[in-house]
Formats: structure tokens, C-alpha cells, sequence
């Protein structure tokens, strides 16, 4: 479904909050109950200091189609149909902690909170069944993420593009994502299957 995109992008966000939650020390800032303020949002950075809120930006800033899945072949979902295979994409999404200037130790904050965080995505990289939120829970949809290394000058044009100085960020890519197509046709029936068998001769 074309909502997958998002329900990956609130699987990953609920993670990330349970985790710091929980956390014995980054529990006193996201925890509500016990008077935590913090938020994790897929809100971009920019957009977290214009509403001053702190916490997390879980931002997808940009979405490639996956080159491994190119020929996937069209689905049978019945003996009279067929429809296009699913487009499988990766998400690459920008993970800022953001503290205000304002808040005491700020910077210590922003270290510890991303620590916390490449910490739990390393000891948890695959989302399944109960991870999975959103329209992605209680189906069989499963995807990856794994921390990418972008260039100086990468970093720099995502935030040339937010209009704002460099903050401490990391970039994660969720793959593979489907998005399921809505376009299927009537088709006849298979009556015969016949496999035949070769032999691939190298060169």
C-alpha cells in the first residue's frame, strides 16, 4: 500500500521512543511519566525549532528505487489475475537529537541521546511481526535498516536544503520497503505449467 512509506517511518520512531524511554538516564527527559518532555517526531529539524519542541527528528528526506528488484515478475493473486509487482524502494532517513542552546549541557545531551540510539539500531536492525506500527502491523512485511556514511558535501546540500547549520545527525536507509499496485487485469487461467531444464555452458 502507498501507506507503507509512513508506517515504516512510525515503526522506527516507536522503536526509537521505547528505547529512550527506557533508558535509565534519557528516561527522565522522553518518559512523560516521569516528567519527560522530550519527543521523537518525523517532523525535520527545522521544523522541531520552529515549534521549540526537543527530542528526535526521524526525517525521510529521500526515497530511491531499489535496482536489485528490477524484473520482479507480476503476482497471480488469482486463477483470472494478474497485477504488477510491488515497487520496491529505500528509504534514507536523517537522525538529529535536538537540544535547544538554552537547555543546560545541551550538547552532552544531543551525544548521549544519539549514542542511545546507533546503540539500539545496531542491536536491532530487522523489523518484523511485533515491531512492526502503523498500516505495516500484523501483516508479513519486513525490512532492514542500516547507518550510511555520507560525504561532506552531502551533508552539507540536506541542510543547505533545511536553511540551517550543521547538527550532529546520522543517516539510516530502510530497505527493502514495498508499495503494493493498485493496477491488476483479467487474465486466463494457467492450464499447463511445462518446466524445462538446461544446462548453462560458460563461455
Amino acid at each position: 500500500m502507498h501507506t507503507h512509506l509512513f508506517a515504516v517511518t512510525e515503526t522506527l520512531a516507536a522503536f526509537l521512543r521505547a528505547r529512550l524511554e527506557s533508558d535509565p538516564q534519557l528516561g527522565l527527559l522522553f518518559n512523560p511519566g516521569l516528567g519527560g518532555s522530550m519527543i521523537v517526531s518525523p517532523s525535520n529539524p527545522q521544523e522541531l525549532a520552529f515549534l521549540r519542541q526537543e527530542g528526535v527528528s526521524v526525517w525521510l528526506y529521500r526515497v530511491v528505487r531499489d535496482e536489485n528488484r528490477l524484473n520482479d515478475p507480476h503476482l497471480r493473486p488469482g486463477p483470472f489475475e494478474t497485477r504488477n509487482p510491488p515497487l520496491p524502494v529505500r528509504l534514507q532517513y536523517l537522525i538529529t537529537p535536538f537540544v535547544r542552546n538554552s537547555t543546560a549541557n545541551s550538547s552532552e545531551t544531543e551525544q548521549l541521546v544519539m549514542g542511545k540510539i546507533m546503540q539500539s539500531l545496531h542491536d536491532h536492525s530487522g523489523f518484523a511481526g511485533a515491531d512492526l506500527a502503523g498500516d505495516l502491523r500484523g501483516t508479513a512485511h519486513n525490512f532492514h535498516v542500516r547507518i550510511e556514511t555520507l560525504s561532506l558535501e552531502e551533508l552539507t546540500r540536506v541542510w543547505d536544503s533545511l536553511d540551517r547549520p550543521y547538527q550532529l545527525s546520522v543517516s539510516y536507509e530502510a530497505a527493502v520497503v514495498l508499495i503494493e499496485s493498485e493496477t491488476s487485469e483479467r487474465t486466463a487461467p494457467v492450464v499447463v505449467a511445462e518446466p524445462v531444464t538446461g544446462i548453462i555452458v560458460g563461455p
